[in-house]
């Protein structure tokens, strides 16, 4: 696929023990299937090809003979498709048999994969009929042919880098040094496990804890495909469990007992060598000196998606998620500007209250924080600054807000000092450019730091992640505050936040005044509106915060560039928001975040709260004067694409 994504799929057969013939049927017909639904990585269960339940029958070489036939069946199959696939089967070597993960592609094999660590406690007896994985990697006759055998093979798609595959098997694994760790330290980027475990009450948990563990740790993707129906039910029941993770989230997962094409997503491979990088830099490729390279063709497709993509990944899902996350967010704000009062002694938390989200948000962050100092709410002085542009709306909710939380709540008029100041840099009132709108910003952090110190307090600062992102702050007017409550936290989440505590609160005056912030459109308010009215709207002059935000997390969060993220949001908006919307949006965006990037090179502290940040201090390292050109030619190049 497209912008380095590999569409996964864990095929589940049902199959027939000791019958190699009827169960490569059963293979080929999953292969055909999953080839009409564009995978390009297909994983069949461990020992597909005979039944992981064969027993005994594995000492007979007839059974061993069928299941070479069978592999030479379904390599055969895969003539002209475009499709890496992995099928079990046991592979006799120099006297000894070995459980094997086969890899093939376009009528070829192109390698054998054993498995290392081999089971024999309880009713698992592998070690009575299979040899361990040999240490050094070996070449064995094939169909007439020499074909690479060991744990050491890399899969690696000549279009692609990023679609690099390595095998284990089942129970490599649960093993404290499992194989898949060389696998990504020599360069894998996805991971597969053919498997044949068995079903047992809170298994199910726990084998999924490890798939996802292991993805998380080894920044892979990983695919595991479980035995499920036709093996033999003596004394075990397979449900053929099955699961695709990346990073350290399951992106899809199978029901117990089905069979087909059970899980199938796209694993964003692009995305997980970024993260290496981020995590590890070259601490892990490199060291795979021992590991062979076998390479296939897949030619990158458009891309067709199953997996879902949020339109606000910033957000955690509704429901307990969303009400643990809240409240752990809300504890890290409070618990950061905790600290810095108490550090500096603060004797007032002192902050800019206009009615809308983020000085809403903030607020509601500083009276959790007075709470922690044990201090009263009247700890917190909320100074509402009204000129030109306050709307009624805004300028009563902050009152009345004011006064449902119990702060010490003060107006400041700034209408007077701001005249004022026009006059003495001869600035016509009528003039409502930049500088009109400015002054008003930078008049108010003038007042709110003045009164910090006549109180001998901190001003916490209101502004959020995607203003700063953005660069829609004036630079030393609401840029500038003693400690960033809302630094961490992007507009789509701000609104998230208010809507918590609008719905967990039993005052049902702040449960009102909430409930309208959030139906208030976002606001500046520099310019004067009719008979009081709001006269900018945020999202009209920058575009909506929604894509914006989508637009941030998969920039920073996810690395990927103008083009893959142009083409995610036509997907993901479709319906809300036309191509050429998105275009125009986006474009913005990266013509912003570059141009603005010296407003956040002297950003004041304030608390990270999730998997992004734009603090200069750690997170985000960008010169000040970056060109935005490579970026926005990307960007320009998949439009003319999508528009041909």
């Amino acid at each position: 696929m497209k912008d380095g994504f590999v569409k996964a799929a864990c095929a589940v057969p049902e199959i027939k023990p000791a019958d190699p013939a009827f169960n490569a049927a059963a293979v080929i017909q999953l292969i055909d299937e999953a080839a009409r639904a564009g995978v390009e990585l297909l994983v069949f269960p461990e020992l597909c090809l005979t039944g992981y339940t064969a027993g005994d029958l594995f000492f007979q070489p007839t059974l061993n003979d069928a299941a070479e036939q069978a592999l030479k069946s379904v390599t055969a199959h895969t003539k002209g498709k475009r499709m890496l696939v992995f099928v079990g089967l046991p592979v006799r070597h120099d006297g000894l048999l070995y459980n094997c993960a086969a890899a093939v592609c376009d009528g070829r094999v192109l390698g054998l994969v054993p498995k290392t660590h081999l089971p024999n406690y309880a009713e698992y007896y592998e070690k009575r009929w299979f040899a361990p994985a040999p240490k050094e990697l070996k070449e064995i006759s094939l169909f007439g042919g020499s074909v690479p055998f060991g744990v050491g093979l890399l899969f690696t798609a000549d279009e692609n880098p990023f679609f690099s595959v390595a095998a284990e098997i089942c129970e490599d694994m649960w093993a404290p040094d499992h194989p898949g760790t060389a696998h990504a330290k020599a360069g894998a980027v996805i991971l597969v496990n053919l498997s044949a475990g068995d079903e047992a009450a809170g298994k199910a948990a726990y084998r999924r804890s490890l798939i996802a563990a292991a993805s998380g740790r080894l920044a892979a993707g990983y695919v595991y495909a479980g035995a499920g129906a036709g093996e033999s039910t003596t004394d075990l029941v397979f449900s053929g469990s099955c699961a695709i993770a990346e990073n350290g989230k399951l992106l899809a997962e199978s029901r117990p007992f089905l069979t087909g094409l059970t899980c199938i997503s796209e694993i964003d491979a692009g995305f997980l060598v970024s993260e290496r990088q981020k995590k590890y830099n070259r601490e892990m490729p490199g060291h795979g000196a021992a590991y062979r390279r076998a390479a296939f063709s897949c030619p990158a497709a458009p891309a067709s998606f199953v997996r879902q993509f949020s339109q606000t990944p910033f957000v955690p899902a509704g429901g307990s998620k969303l009400r643990e996350r809240a409240e752990l967010i809300l504890d890290i704000q409070a618990r950061g500007l905790y600290q810095r009062a108490r550090h500096t002694d603060a004797k007032a938390l002192v902050l800019g209250v206009s009615g809308g989200l983020d000085s809403t948000l903030a607020l509601l962050v500083c009276v959790r924080a007075a709470a922690l100092l044990g201090r009263p709410p009247a700890f917190v002085k909320a100074v509402t600054m009204p000129c030109f542009g306050t709307a009624k709306r805004t300028r009563g909710n902050a009152e009345r807000l004011g006064a449902a939380l119990g702060v010490d709540f003060s107006t400041v008029d700034i209408t007077a000092s701001v005249r004022a100041h026009f006059a003495e840099i001869g600035h016509a009132e009528s003039e409502r450019d930049v500088t009109y709108e400015n002054a008003q910003a930078r008049m108010r952090t003038l007042v709110l730091m003045d009164l910090a110190n006549k109180h001998g307090g901190l001003v916490a600062g209101t502004g959020d992640m995607s203003e700063l992102a953005l660069g829609f702050s004036t630079y030393s007017g609401d840029h500038m505050s003693m400690y960033g409550v809302n630094a961490g936290v992007p507009k789509t989440l701000v609104r998230a936040l208010v809507g918590f505590a609008a719905g967990e609160t039993s005052d049902k005056a702040l449960s009102a005044v909430l409930a309208d912030i959030l139906d208030t459109p976002v606001s500046p308010e520099l310019l004067p509106g009719k008979a009081g009215e709001i006269a900018q709207k945020t999202e009209d002059i920058i575009g909506p915060y929604i894509l914006h935000d989508f637009f941030l997390f998969h920039m920073l969060r996810r690395a990927a560039s103008p083009a893959k993220i142009y083409r995610l949001s036509v997907r993901v908006f479709a319906g809300l928001y036309g191509r050429a919307e998105i275009y125009r949006c986006l474009t913005l965006f990266i013509r912003r975040f570059f141009a603005q990037q010296f407003k956040r090179s002297c950003l004041p502290d304030g608390p990270k709260v999730g998997s992004v940040s734009l603090s200069p201090r750690g997170e985000l390292r960008l010169p000040s004067d970056a060109s935005a050109a490579a970026f926005l030619a990307d960007l320009d190049a998949a439009y003319r694409e999508d528009a041909e």
